[in-house]
């Protein structure tokens, strides 16, 4: 299974090919993605204001999926 953005959406397809699939900022928001992925989310929502930089802000209070 593969997982793509739309709109702010992220897509879930059963295709077995793809050139390139890339995470990135959904697995900063989103610690457990692999989870979330297999039980078809919800996701959390990236705070790009706190991508590599400051403290741990961002890094470690997004909730968990069993939160």
């Amino acid at each position: 299974m593969a997982a793509m953005s739309c709109g702010g959406r992220i897509l879930l397809t059963s295709s077995v090919t793809a050139d390139m699939i890339s995470y990135g900022a959904l697995f900063l928001a989103n610690p457990d993605l692999p989870a979330r992925l297999a039980a078809g989310g919800p996701f959390n929502t990236p705070d790009s204001a706190t991508f590599y930089g400051g403290d741990e802000h961002g890094y470690t209070d997004y909730p968990a999926l069993t939160d």
